[in-house]
């Protein structure tokens, strides 16, 4: 498969460093095709980019031609070594936007005219098919965006898990404090009604000990009473 790609990729490639060749050394032909489209990207390319980069935008079409060129041929590299070769493939691909813009029929063309700037339209457009998807080839391995994707997924899924996990440690927590309170409750509530029982027995004993000492202190009494009575008794007769 990997031998496959890569016959694939330089078959692709070398259409694009051939082309992008000849516009360096021969730009001529391709000028009088660009300069509808030159007129059109300088203003706007010169508008859009810094004030850095705009100074340096040529406005000659010969110029943009060959640069077309050089990033043709340097992306045809890339794609074919497979050094850099998506990013070469994603050059291909911007070089090729102008060709298919300059390659569309023209409402004043002829027939014949027609017929040959739309087959060069759809070779173009096929050209930028196939940069498209060799710049979009991960050759099996996942992209970078689909790694940042399944990372975020991943750190969402753990950050869930790890939410359920806290509100159920919340949860048993409360429950055990809970349960403590209520625990601590009944105990606090049992040593009361133990206590009030001990307090009840207390009462009970002390007033069965007065109770007996009012009846000795009483039969005590009773007795000295009689003794005296006696004693009186016996000193009158």
């Amino acid at each position: 498969m990997s031998l496959l790609r890569f016959a694939g990729r330089s078959m692709l490639a070398s259409f694009f460093v051939v082309q992008g060749a000849k516009a360096v050394m021969n730009p001529e032909p391709l000028v009088a095709d660009a300069e509808p489209l030159a007129k059109a990207f300088v203003p706007l390319a010169q508008k859009v980019a810094p004030a850095s980069v705009a100074a340096y935008v040529p406005e000659d079409t010969r110029t943009l031609v060959r640069l077309t060129g050089v990033a043709q041929v340097v992306g045809g590299l890339m794609l074919a070594t497979g050094l850099g070769r998506r990013l070469g493939a994603g050059i291909l691909g911007l070089s090729m936007v102008p060709h298919v813009l300059a390659s569309r029929p023209s409402k004043t063309s002829t027939l014949q005219e027609r017929e040959i700037a739309r087959s060069h339209l759809l070779r173009n457009v096929a050209l930028l098919g196939g940069a498209i998807l060799a710049s979009q080839d991960t050759q099996g391995r996942p992209s970078f965006a689909w790694l940042a994707d399944d990372r975020r997924q991943r750190l969402a899924t753990d950050a869930g898990r790890t939410a359920k996990q806290l509100t159920g440690t919340a949860k048993r927590a409360g429950k055990g404090v809970v349960k403590e309170a209520k625990r601590t409750g009944r105990g606090v509530a049992k040593e009361a009604r133990r206590a009030a029982e001990r307090a009840a027995k207390d009462a009970q004993h002390a007033k069965k000990a007065v109770t007996r000492d009012l009846k000795v202190a009483g039969s005590g009494a009773l007795s000295q009473v009689a003794g005296a009575q006696r004693r009186l008794e016996h000193a009158l007769s």
